[in-house]
């Protein structure tokens, strides 16, 4: 069981999502950045899926009323657990009463904590994310956590419980191994995310497509788990021009009329009737979710296969950091 002392910010429970539903309206959603909350789960032995907590800006104050295993990764929210700091990264054991505080993001805006067994919140149309707008999934109908709550996770694995006992014995807080998630992979340059261009690329004016790739793009107060409006040089169509409402994705960069690109999130709607000029590669969409307002990025682009190698180089990086995490007991 775990007590919420203080809720932070906006702490959500999230797994991977709730595909299959769009064309009923119902988002995917899940955790914003899927790649980080991967992680955090794998490092406490959790399948990929397991429901966890996502927080923002400001994180929360935890009570474990029994020993647990759990790992955190994302922004830096200054974590402490008995005052002390909480190694970022790797597994941890809580102690019986212990609390896990989370203070204000001082780098980035999310922060992802898996515990050992995942979280035990209902499944609703196949997941267990919150999803606020349709009061729907994760804690208590679709809401963020709040003072009092209480939360349930489930048994921990064989492999968790082997971790979480060699800790005890040991008297360690902590393992010695981390997993690093900006290990795993070839990573973009800071302030840089990759890109492919998209399905209405045509659509817009050769300094358009000079201007998205070689400006760089602020990121404003309108953001949300929807998407991110970048502010910067307008990006304008050849001529007027109106467009079927059509399918997007995660990453799709969509441009209103107002010629300010709009990133979009794993909240996303399922169509959109704005043109896409791009679609941030897979592997780098994480990035805009620790986006602060003022903060710079530029696009890089590249071509769609190797952006689907990047993704393909990561799901094997995974791989074998599971294969190796597997002859691993603390």
């Amino acid at each position: 069981m775990i007590r919420v002392l203080k809720p932070g910010l906006l702490t959500t429970v999230q797994d991977l999502g709730r595909p299959g539903y769009q064309q009923y309206g119902v988002v995917v959603g899940g955790a914003l950045d899927a790649f980080a909350a991967r992680v955090a789960n794998l490092i406490v032995g959790n399948d990929d899926n397991a429901a966890l907590l996502e927080m923002a800006q400001t994180g929360p104050d935890l009570q474990f009323e029994r020993a647990a295993l759990v790992a955190w990764n994302g922004g830096d929210f200054e974590a402490t657990i008995g005052g002390r700091p909480l190694l970022r990264d790797r597994a941890v054991r809580v102690e019986p009463g212990e609390t896990l505080s989370f203070g204000v993001a001082r780098r980035g805006l999310r922060a992802w904590l898996a515990v050992a067994g995942g979280l035990d919140v209902p499944l609703v149309m196949g997941s267990r994310s919150t999803y606020r707008r349709a009061g729907l999934g994760g804690h208590n109908n679709g809401r963020p956590l709040a003072a009092g709550d209480r939360l349930q996770a489930f048994a921990p694995g064989e492999w968790a419980t082997t971790v979480l006992a060699s800790l005890g014995q040991r008297e360690a807080r902590a393992t010695v191994w981390t997993v690093r998630p900006e290990t795993l992979g070839p990573q973009a340059p800071a302030g840089t995310v990759r890109a492919v261009i998209g399905p209405e690329w045509d659509w817009f004016n050769n300094d358009a497509q000079k201007a998205l790739f070689a400006s760089e793009w602020e990121a404003t107060r309108e953001a949300d788990r929807m998407g991110v409006r970048l502010h910067g040089p307008e990006l304008a169509l050849h001529k007027p021009r109106e467009m079927i409402s059509s399918a997007v994705n995660t990453g799709i960069v969509q441009v209103p009329p107002s010629g300010q690109p709009i990133v979009l999130l794993p909240s996303r709607q399922s169509v959109g009737g704005y043109p896409r000029i791009a679609a941030v590669a897979s592997v780098d969409v994480g990035r805009f979710t620790q986006l602060r307002p003022g903060e710079k990025v530029r696009f890089e682009r590249m071509p769609l296969a190797v952006a689907f190698k990047l993704q393909l180089q990561r799901e094997r990086d995974l791989g074998r950091v599971r294969m190796g995490l597997a002859r691993l007991t603390g």
